[in-house]
This record gives C-alpha cells, structure tokens and sequence, in this order.
C-alpha cells in the first residue's frame, strides 16, 4: 500500500474508530469519551502506519512498544487492538462490564497486546524510557512510543522522565502530547498556569521537539515516520488536538471528560461523526489558537 492509500485508509479507518467509541459508551453508560475521541487519530495512525507488531505473538522482542499513558483513554487503545486482531471485536461491547478484561484503565495481564497497566497518571513515560534504554542495551531496533496527556503533564514523575531520556540518548524514544487543553475538571492552563510553553520545555530539557495538528493524518504519520528527530536525542511531538473531536456538542467541553450518552446523544454523536461536521470546527479553532 502506497503512502497515499495508507493515509486514506486511516483517515476511513478512524471514522468508524469514532463511532465504535461513542456505541461502546451508550452501551456501557460510561467512560472517558471525550479523551478517546481527542487521541484517536493518533493511535489510529500507530497501529495503521507506523508499529511493527505481530498480533499472533503479542511479546515477540523486535515488537515496537506503544504505551497509553493516559489510560483513561482506553477506548481508542481498545478500538485498535481489535482492528488489528489481538482482541475480537464482539469483546469491545462488554467495556466496563462485569467479569470483562476490558475495563476503564488497561490491564496488561488481561489484554493482549497492552503493554503496560496505566491510568495512574505519571507513570507511562519512565517505563517507556526503562524499555527504550533496554532495546539500547540488547541492541535491539524497535522503538517506544508513549502518549500523555497534557494534564498528566502537571505530574513530576513526568519530568523526572523527561530530564533522564536526553541523558541516556534514547532515540528510539518519542513522547507524545495530547495537547487539549482541558482535564477533569478544568482547563490546562486555570489548573498549572505555567506548564506552556510546553514545547520550550522539552527543548530546554534536550528533546527534539515537533508541533502538529493532532487530527491531521498525514501530519502525523510523516512525523511519526520521522523519528528519531535527530540521532542521540529523543523525540517530542505536541500534537495540537480538539477533546470530544467529531461531536459537535463534546468538543472542548469539561463535562465531556466522563460521562455517559443519552438516547438522543447518541444519535446526534453518531449522526454528526457520519457528516464529519467535526473537521471543520477543528479547522477553524487552528485558526484562531
């Protein structure tokens, strides 16, 4: 498949990714939907465009490590694991259920192909930098990937993590920024006022740092593909993204971090992510950010 066609696929891809979320929620009557929908293209993209995996045998060593650092955003690591075959799909409906694998936060003893149990806020970065200087040191050529939230961000373990992977030239190491600007219970910037410029922190601290839209495909698979940034040094990339992404009434709204869907909800969610009304009001908040 030509670089064209794997954009367009994950482009289609992601679409039905979105309306898998917002039926797993109506049906479960919870979850974190709001931070599934904001990093969707992202980890659509991953497991689309960019990992090297082998779902028949989930630990193989040459595997590249994606970690969902954010776990409350399980959903979208769920949605994935399903397309590409390391959990049935029949199994995303019993979300939160009882008796399931599948629940708000991922568990890597019950899910194949999760590579760490997280959701406790901090923590994803530093395991992902403990298996990148493990590839290193086994001479290994697979990569990590690990995507935080931008509230996480507010989290010091974070920054520990942040201050030791320049030390420790891990390239085979990119962190990922969902840039939202909300959290639970209020906005990035009302909650830690001074964790932008987040970019210039990164920087100063010896990452190599790139800005993207984070619901552009083709920006961020070309910036997937492009790391390491620079040999040596790990990679950052601020992914400038909208929580609630596709449904008109979620997007950038705090009561949208967690909670359920009524009838109506439903079918206007389901509605205006089949219209893709959602990519306009993405382009026009760009615009003025």
């Amino acid at each position: 498949m030509n670089r064209k066609s794997i954009i367009e696929n994950i482009k289609v891809k992601a679409k039905d990714f979105r309306r898998q979320i917002v039926e797993i929620t109506y049906r479960s009557g919870k979850a974190h939907i709001g931070s599934a929908l904001s990093c969707i293209d992202i980890v659509a993209t991953l497991y689309l465009g960019i990992l090297r995996l082998s779902p028949r045998n989930p630990r193989q060593a040459k595997r590249d490590r994606f970690i969902l650092s954010k776990g409350h955003g399980c959903l979208a690591l769920y949605t994935l694991l399903a397309e590409r075959g390391y959990l049935k799909k029949d199994a995303l409906y019993s979300f939160c259920q009882f008796g399931t694998a599948l629940g708000g936060h991922p568990d890597m003893q019950l899910i194949p192909g999760a590579e760490v149990s997280s959701g406790s806020l901090g923590h994803g970065l530093s395991i992902g930098l403990g298996m990148a200087i493990a590839g290193a040191v086994d001479k290994s050529k697979y990569k990590v990937y690990v995507l935080l939230g931008d509230g996480e961000c507010e989290e010091g373990s974070v920054w520990e993590a942040v201050m030791a992977a320049p030390h420790f030239q891990a390239d085979n190491l990119a962190a990922i920024v969902d840039n939202n600007g909300l959290q639970v219970l209020d906005t990035v910037d009302n909650t830690i006022s001074t964790l932008e410029p987040l970019a210039e922190k990164f920087r100063t601290f010896g990452w190599e740092v790139k800005e993207i839209d984070g619901h552009n495909i083709r920006q961020i698979l070309d910036t997937l593909s492009s790391v390491p940034f620079k040999k040596g040094k790990p990679s950052c990339i601020i992914a400038h993204t909208i929580k609630g992404r596709g449904v008109s009434f979620m997007e950038n709204q705090l009561n949208w971090h967690y909670r359920g869907l009524s009838k109506e909800e439903y079918a206007q969610a389901l509605k205006e992510i089949e219209e893709g009304r959602g990519h306009q009001r993405h382009q026009s908040h760009q615009r003025h950010r």
